[in-house]
């Protein structure tokens, strides 16, 4: 199972025993995550929902096919505080993924994201040898595109109604970051 290590946080695939770390992290961030995500259906906020997606979650990663890892803090290792997500793998002469994050309000301005989002990069271009990242935010949050800017992303595009945002039609400004020391995998 992958694990990334940071000095203040583990990113990791959830298992089912933090099922219930990860329905507190939603429920507790509801009103808060709404303004920058899709809207949710009750169901999303159950044990049994997150049951079947942290089995998909694992599937998908064996597959190929995504990296769903939830951010944990070291110092409370069972406590779910934000995410990060790469996404829609395309393989080929692509070699690309998008990637989300979300980081509960609590821990909001103390750069858990900044740090878990460098490490996630970082694996995504090393191990996942991918060789673009493709980001992209909501015009008006400026917290996000300043941490994708100083992570490196390049703004490519707006988008007009990219996303259904909380019921809403919404544009996006777009983004990628790629990896300049990216290289093939080694021929069998």
């Amino acid at each position: 199972m992958t694990t990334i290590e940071t000095p203040r946080t583990l990113l990791r695939l959830a298992t089912h025993d933090d099922v219930p770390a990860i329905v507190r992290y939603f429920r507790e961030n509801r009103e808060f995550l709404a303004r920058w995500e899709p809207r949710r259906p009750e169901r999303f906020f159950t044990d049994e929902f997150w049951a079947e997606q942290v089995r998909r979650n694992t599937e998908e990663a064996e597959s190929d096919r995504s990296l769903r890892l939830f951010v944990f803090p070291r110092d409370e290792p069972g406590r779910v505080i934000g995410t990060v997500n790469f996404t829609e793998f395309v393989r080929g002469v692509f070699q690309a993924c998008y990637l989300g994050y979300g980081l509960s309000q609590a821990h909001e301005g103390r750069g858990y994201m900044r740090e878990a989002l460098s490490a996630g990069i970082a694996h995504a271009f090393g191990e996942l040898r991918m060789h673009r990242i493709m980001a992209n935010y909501l015009p008006h949050n400026r917290r996000s595109g300043n941490l994708l800017k100083s992570l490196g992303f390049q703004v490519e595009g707006y988008a007009r109604d990219y996303l259904q945002i909380d019921g809403r039609w919404e544009d996006h400004v777009l983004t990628s970051l790629t990896n300049p020391d990216w290289r093939a995998a080694d021929p069998m």
